[in-house]
This record gives C-alpha cells, structure tokens and sequence, in this order.
C-alpha cells in the first residue's frame, strides 16, 4: 500500500501547456479576444471582451472568429465594446482637445489679465501654466 503513487506525484510534467487562452473553434490555435455566451431564454449570442477567467459554458473566440460570428435563425447577436480597445476620437473630443491646447498656451494672458485671481485662492502659492502649487492645509 507505500507504493501508490497521488494523482499529483505521478503526473508527466508537460512544458506544451500555454497561459494563453485559445480559440474554442476546432482547429484554431489563435490566441482568444473575445468571450461568447448563448443566453438560451432570450434566444440571445452575447460577444464580449475576453471573460477574465475561462467558464464552462462561455467560447472563447479569436478575432477572426468574432467579427464572423452569425448565430442560429431568430437569434441575436449583442455585441459589447471592449473597453480596453482604443476608441476612434470624435470631432466633439477633438475640438475639446484643441481648445484644452489652447487655453494651456495662454498661461501669461490669464496672469496679465486677472491679477486678482493669484490672491482670490489663499491656498495658492504659485502657478506654471495650468499647474497650480498649494499651501498645505495644516499651515
């Protein structure tokens, strides 16, 4: 009976084994981006982000296989931004960007202007452009 080996001391160590989650798609070996789940109730195919951990009942997809995802007849196919994914700046942000320049680029108008705002703030003790040192609050 001394001579049984665990399940564990009789494993083959294995250095095939990848921390990478794959594509559950039958022989796709591309790493995995996104996350499928069926919502059976709802007659519903959720794509999503790349799940943190790997479940059961949820696919793991490549990219390839994500953007060609067509579900079963009657269903739906939610797609949810990843929101890790870099997204594609709109005018509106844009110009909220070229006016944030500008007004950093006006630091020695504001000062010129409104003398009085330096000494509106007692907690303020200097100020470099848009950057403003403070008096610490037990002094």
């Amino acid at each position: 009976m001394e001579s049984r080996r665990g399940p564990l001391k009789s494993a083959v160590p294995s250095n095939i084994v990848s921390l990478v989650r794959r594509c559950s798609r039958t022989a796709c070996g591309r790493p995995a981006v996104a996350t499928l789940t069926y919502v059976y109730a709802d007659s519903t195919a959720v794509l999503g982000p790349l799940a943190t951990y790997a479940e059961p009942h949820c696919y793991d997809l490549c990219a390839e296989h994500s953007e060609r995802l067509t579900a079963p007849r009657g269903w739906e196919v939610v797609r949810l931004l990843d929101g890790s994914a870099p997204a594609r700046p709109s005018g509106d942000d844009l110009e909220a960007l070229a006016n944030a320049v500008r007004e950093a680029a006006r630091p020695q108008e504001r000062a010129a202007g409104g003398g009085g705002a330096r000494t509106a703030d007692p907690m303020e003790v200097a100020r470099r452009g848009h950057l403003r040192v403070l008096r610490s609050p037990d002094n």
